[in-house]
């Protein structure tokens, strides 16, 4: 299992993308994206996703060049289309332009369509709460890669669609809270899936509806399924799927899963952004996000638990030891990326 520096990774993911057909900009932009998803631990986001990218790319699915076209704008709101562009710039663009609205009339709201996979939505709250501003983002799958069942079904019909939270203040640093609203990401079996390695109890559903650790049922004929979050009440994590499947395509022009879908496209998403100066203050927010930090981190705990985890924190932890210790990748998705290498002659690190 190798284990690269962040810098090392980061060169080795743009000279692959740069060779892979992108233009200069998309090399710098996705590999900078992609390695700090690594560095926080969700490697299901990282580099692993350079393969499936330039396959894209070359089958002309993902258009390298392809920018944000803003469709409808006003003072608080943008509605953007992107072309099957690369998903980490066009969502880039079009954070900065509502961060500036949102700290001029306190709210703003941005959609996006016709995006290619935007990445960790915590990369965009980071963003956000390192000006001071909190954040809600949530995307759904461009009405393609149906991965979750409905409670009760043995057929996936939604994506694992993604919710994040952020709120800058904390002492150790933004209250981030970024999950999928399935059991998993569908990253993290695909990164299981290339390893040759099982998934862990509780994360799939094979084709009849019977759980399997078996990574290659989820994307078998017919396909398996990925359990909605909420273990006993997974009812509840599908409700909140569903609803994010309609906000991001009902409010960016983009559809949501239907039957015979394409093959997975990307993304249709929202971002939502708000200026605490411009509502209670920022002083305000965060004194109380201290308050609570301080109060809940304070509860007397369980034997054997060392400390209470909040929102931000196991990306914090992972990020300081890989930045001390390097990222490891395994085997089968460091073999992925040495056999592209050969493949477009990018030597290796």
């Amino acid at each position: 299992m190798p284990i690269l520096t962040a810098q090392t990774l980061e060169r080795f993911a743009h000279d692959l993308l740069l060779a892979g057909g992108t233009d200069a900009t998309e090399a710098t932009v996705v590999s900078a994206s992609l390695v700090q998803s690594n560095l926080r631990g969700h490697d299901s986001h990282g580099v692993m996703r350079i393969p499936f990218y330039l396959m894209r790319l070359k089958e002309g699915a993902l258009k390298s060049g392809a920018r944000l076209t803003v469709v409808r704008e006003t003072p608080a709101a943008v509605v953007g289309d992107g072309h099957w562009g690369f998903g980490q710039v066009l969502a880039q663009d079009l954070l900065n332009r509502i961060l500036d609205k949102a700290e001029t009339v306190g709210i703003a709201c941005g959609t996006l369509r016709q995006s290619a996979h935007i990445g960790r939505l915590g990369e965009y709250a980071e963003t956000a709460a390192a000006r001071g501003l909190t954040s809600i983002i949530c995307a759904n799958t461009h009405g393609a890669a149906q991965r979750v069942a409905p409670v009760g079904g043995k057929r996936p019909r939604l994506g694992t669609n993604p919710l994040c939270i952020g709120v800058p203040g904390g002492k150790e640093g933004p209250c981030i809270l970024d999950f999928g609203t399935s059991a998993t990401a569908e990253g993290k079996v695909r990164v299981k899936q290339i390893a040759g390695q099982q998934v862990p109890p509780g994360w799939l559903l094979d084709p009849e509806g019977k759980p399997t650790t078996d990574p290659n049922q989820l994307y078998g004929n017919p396909p398996g399924s990925i359990l909605p979050m909420g273990g006993d009440q997974a009812y509840k994590g599908f409700g909140l799927a569903y609803m994010i499947e309609l906000l991001c395509g009902g409010f960016s022009g983009g559809p949501v899963v239907h039957e015979n879908p394409p093959p997975p496209m990307g993304n249709c998403a929202v971002f939502i952004v708000m200026d605490p100066k411009l509502f209670a203050g920022s002083d305000h927010l965060v004194t109380q996000t201290l308050q609570l930090e301080g109060f809940v981190r304070g509860t007397p705990l369980i034997d054997g638990v060392k400390s209470i985890t909040l929102p931000g924190d196991p990306e914090r932890r992972t990020l300081a030891d890989r930045e001390k210790s390097g990222i490891p990748l395994d085997d089968g998705n460091w073999g992925a990326l040495t056999k592209l290498a050969g493949e477009l002659n990018v030597a290796l690190p």
